[in-house]
């Protein structure tokens, strides 16, 4: 991946068990990346965050307990070098726009995941802000 210190501390924090599998599967095919911790619901994502301090936190939007977004506000607060992406099934642009205002650095739809998961990493990692370009063509469109 190219990117600086290794490994990087990846924290998964869906409620999809087999999506966190996945995931997890390949995550750990990047010898840079290093996952240390899975959890299903967004209480726990900030309890991890808080205690682990990792270097990104792949996070989804419909969590129990905690949704992602308000997840992310509290992870902010208590691991604020943590970097966070977004990845969830939701397609709606209001909901993208919040997610990435809430401090995200991206947003990935688990659809693309297969082909855009790695490079949104990498992205997110290396300080820039993106959403894949279906997302930034429909900001476009609305925009209008």
């Amino acid at each position: 991946m190219g990117l600086g210190e290794f490994p990087i501390r990846v924290l998964v924090a869906d409620d999809y068990e087999v999506w966190r599998s996945f995931v997890s599967a390949e995550l750990e095919k990047q010898t840079e990346l290093e996952l240390i911790g899975q959890v299903s619901d967004g209480l726990e994502a900030v309890q991890q965050a808080r205690q682990f301090q990792p270097d990104l936190i792949l996070l989804d939007i419909g969590l129990p307990t905690l949704n992602g977004i308000e997840a992310a506000r509290r992870i902010r607060e208590v691991s604020p070098t943590s970097k966070i992406l977004f990845v969830s099934e939701n397609r709606s642009p209001d909901l993208v726009q919040e997610a990435l205002s809430g401090g995200a650095g991206g947003y990935v739809v688990k659809s693309d995941a297969g082909s855009e998961l790695l490079p949104a990493i990498k992205a997110v990692l290396e300080g820039k802000r993106l959403s894949a370009p279906a997302w930034q063509v429909i900001f476009s469109w609305r925009r209008r």
